[in-house]
């Protein structure tokens, strides 16, 4: 493990993976950097994976208040790490974090953007607009099961049936003891969950941006709306995949793009 500090002193923990030009992985919610670390050994023969801690996360610190903004710059230094100017690949809220990233002028050579979680029409409710603060609230009162619950349902749109047995599942442990860091997902996404496609449409970094053809329809609608808002971004749907795609499918579609 490594570490580097971000712009406000916060003490951001990575590691590294492979050999080759940098490529950094952004994750998303109830991830850390042990997440991506079975598609990192699949890439390492590729790439020099670099595997960071977002803030609260992990090794990493977590300095308040949070703003998306220190995310980013979060991110900055870790792509300065990198060597300053590295491939990016960000899922879920994480591809919502690297498309801001890359919106701010982050230096990166070339970025995709798995279905960041932005919601463009009514194919599904909208989480309410003060849900990060509700969520911070449950978890201030210790209640962080709640709060992973209330994310799961209002956030992601899982059936209270399906929370039920995720929570009677080994990994339900891990998830809520990243509860704390969940509001800061939902933030990211900004309180009405529509894609700020004044920032995204500044963007000059070759920009894939992927959706899964298993997925709900509702994410096939955003990465549809967010290649079309990134000038010259391709778009490309994974067949028989959804919000999590498999490694041996994922890894190759990475190799070409960024090796192109």
């Amino acid at each position: 493990m490594d570490t580097v500090t971000s712009a406000d002193g916060t003490t951001i923990a990575y590691d590294t993976t492979g050999n080759g030009p940098a490529l950094v992985m952004v994750v998303g919610a109830f991830c850390d950097r042990q997440t991506t670390n079975s598609i990192a050994k699949v890439l390492a023969p590729e790439f020099t994976v670099y595997e960071y801690d977002r803030r609260g996360r992990g090794a990493s610190g977590d300095t308040a208040p949070y703003a998306a903004e220190r995310e980013i710059e979060d991110l900055a230094a870790v792509a300065a790490a990198a060597g300053g100017s590295p491939f990016v690949f960000g899922h879920s809220s994480g591809a919502i974090l690297a498309l801001e990233a890359a919106a701010r002028g982050v230096p990166m050579a070339k970025l995709v953007a798995y279905e960041p979680p932005y919601i463009v029409d009514d194919s599904r409710p909208r989480p309410g607009a003060d849900l990060a603060g509700r969520l911070a609230a449950l978890v201030s009162e210790g209640r962080r099961a709640d709060a992973a619950t209330r994310f799961l349902t209002e956030a992601v749109g899982v059936p209270p049936e399906v929370v039920a047995m995720m929570e009677g599942s080994p990994d339900w442990s891990g998830m809520t003891a990243l509860a704390h860091t969940l509001a800061y997902d939902i933030t990211l996404c900004g309180q009405s969950f529509e894609i700020p496609a004044g920032r995204l449409a500044g963007i000059d970094v070759p920009t894939l941006v992927i959706g899964g053809g298993n997925s709900p329809e509702w994410f096939h609608h955003t990465v549809r709306a967010v290649a079309d808002v990134v000038p010259d971004a391709h778009l490309r749907f994974l067949a028989g995949q959804d919000h999590g795609a498999a490694d041996d499918v994922l890894a190759p579609v990475l190799v070409e793009f960024f090796g192109a």
